[in-house]
């Protein structure tokens, strides 16, 4: 069986021109990099009406390789264009954490992918590496303020914004700095996070231009002075050089699918610490391109889809018109008690077993009323059997369903479901709801959330929490939406709580502000902003073959 990297290599790619063409894209729209990536001057097209129709993709609570997310997104997409509609997909940048760790790549897979591969899911056009720049410059100039006690003063103590790297490095998340004598600083507790849980990286996904973007990196909290007075990026007069070091990266990148869709691949926020999704000008800017743009969110529903809504939605205008929830065999079979070792054995009961998990991410999704279609995305593992449960449910609950087969055939796998979701899209005329006013306490916004989409019986608030939302009411943020920090293996905040959990408690340890993202970020269980590689590194079958060609990237 041919290995991703291999089918990638297989096929010849569009000049990066040519796939502009079919969004009425003109050559000056473009900024080059290479033959088959460029950057979008979104800035030009701004004047142009937003006149797609968007599709939001979320999945069922994942096993920890995922369930394709992606590879649906990019399938369905590749389907839009054989079904002779103008399509487009917009989707996340990866990170080399995860692609040097343990999930491989994040572009696609089988015959669903986006090309060049090997160059997304490295360097790709820089951006990441932009988006560190900035925050760690960010972070210099802290030190830098209390180093030489310019006004306003920041408390060491006190400082809350760390330094960030892209690569999963565990030594790192805790740490001391400043050590070395009088001339090396001020020592001080801290540590770093991996870029995709940067807040820079939640601003430039959020902000609508330059201008958003700089009044957003003006807000950001960096820590507190003596008499507990929040200081930003703005008071260090930060702002200017961090826009400076991301002018490029806030243009979206656009690239190709192997069957030649159009995609915008922009930004990547951690989905479990921030919204979880590609950038509001990708997806603008590919709404003002093309009739139908597929789009991608979180982990699960409960960590993508529910933020999509009350996040990004909220903050952009953004409205979707068809929702597409991922399921696999595999997931539900693990839901059902199945052991991740005997995944690939056939097992229709723990499929059954674990069918709870897939309805309660279907009645989330009432609460926000866009139509949906269960997709399910088909393993070359899976049986007929097992699939015709997933289906049986669905139309026993009244709900649409259709099998993806996209990594095994690519856009032709997926005209079914394309057909279906097109039909879904078309008909709604709705709003969407949210699940909560912006005026209801902190406390209420959270065990909203937390009753109504992880199915929680109850919040526990622990003293520092409730000592931060006496800040947060203090610094006249108490209206920002909320972004939940959990573990995206389970509905609850125990990851090792399977299929549909019942009279769990949700623990809010603690609540962090981020001002210029715009969201409140309540921390539950034992989430971490540094991810540690796994025992044995995806990064160890990577390298370079003879003809000096990357090798061994999945």
């Amino acid at each position: 069986m041919a290995t991703d990297i291999e089918i990638a290599r297989e096929k010849t790619l569009l000049p990066i021109e040519k796939i502009a063409e079919q969004l009425d894209l003109a050559e000056g729209d473009l900024e080059l990099y290479g033959r088959y990536k460029a950057k979008v001057r979104a800035d030009a097209l701004a004047e142009r009406e937003l006149t797609g129709k968007l599709i939001l993709v979320s999945a069922v609570t994942p096993t920890p390789a995922g369930e394709g997310k992606t590879t649906v997104t990019v399938g369905l997409g590749q389907a839009l264009g054989k079904l002779g509609l103008k399509g487009a997909i917009s989707i996340r940048e990866p990170s080399l954490g995860p692609c040097m760790g343990m999930k491989g790549g994040a572009t696609g897979g089988g015959h669903a992918q986006v090309l060049p591969m090997e160059d997304i899911n490295l360097h790709f056009t820089g951006d990441l590496h932009a988006i560190t720049a900035a925050n760690n410059l960010l972070a210099a100039l802290v030190d830098n303020q209390i180093y030489f006690r310019h006004d306003p003063p920041i408390d060491p103590r006190r400082v809350t914004w760390r330094r960030v790297l892209d690569m999963n490095d565990r030594p790192l998340r805790n740490g001391v700095i400043g050590l070395g004598g009088p001339t090396s600083g001020v020592p001080r507790e801290t540590g770093f996070d991996i870029t995709a849980a940067s807040e820079v990286m939640a601003v430039l996904c959020l902000a609508e231009d330059l201008t958003d973007l700089e009044a957003r990196l003006g807000r950001i909290i960096v820590g507190y002075g003596y008499d507990n007075s929040p200081v930003t990026a703005a008071d260090l007069g930060a702002t200017g050089a961090m826009v400076a070091l991301l002018k490029d990266a806030v243009k979206p990148n656009l690239v190709q699918t192997l069957d030649e869709t159009p995609a915008f691949v922009h930004g990547g926020p951690f989905a479990n610490i921030a919204h979880g999704t590609s950038s509001v000008i990708a997806a603008k800017t590919a709404l003002r391109l093309a009739d139908y743009v597929i789009t991608e969110a979180g982990f699960g529903f409960d960590l993508g889809a529910a933020k999509f809504f009350d996040i990004m939605c909220r903050q952009s205008g953004l409205q979707p018109s068809c929702v597409i929830l991922v399921a696999t065999v595999r997931a539900l079979k693990m839901h059902g008690g199945v052991a991740l070792s005997e995944l690939d054995r056939p097992d229709p009961e723990a499929v059954r077993r674990g069918l709870p998990n897939l309805e309660k991410h279907l009645e989330t999704n009432e609460f926000f009323g866009v139509g949906e279609l269960v997709t399910v995305n088909r393993f070359s593992g899976d049986t007929e059997e097992e699939i015709a449960v997933v289906l049986e449910c669905c139309a026993e609950l009244g709900y649409q369903a259709a099998v993806a087969d996209v990594w095994g055939r690519g856009g032709e796998g997926g005209m079914e479901a394309a057909r279906k979701m097109v039909a879904i899209a078309d008909a709604f005329e709705g709003e969407f709801q949210h699940l909560y006013a912006l005026e209801e306490s902190v406390e209420e916004k959270i065990r909203k959330v937390s009753e109504r989409v992880y199915g929680a019986h109850a919040v526990d608030f622990t003293p520092r929490a409730k000592k931060d939302i006496a800040r947060i009411e203090s610094l006249g943020l108490a209206e920002l939406p909320i972004c939940i920090a959990k573990t995206q293996q389970s509905l609850s905040d125990n990851p090792k709580l399977l299929g549909r959990p019942k009279d769990f408690v949700v623990t809010v340890r603690e609540i962090l502000v981020s001002a210029g993202a715009g969201f409140l970020v309540p921390i539950t269980g034992d989430i971490m902003c540094m991810p540690g590689l796994p025992r044995r590194p995806a990064a160890l079958d990577i390298g370079l073959d003879a003809a000096g060609e990357v090798r061994g990237l999945a």
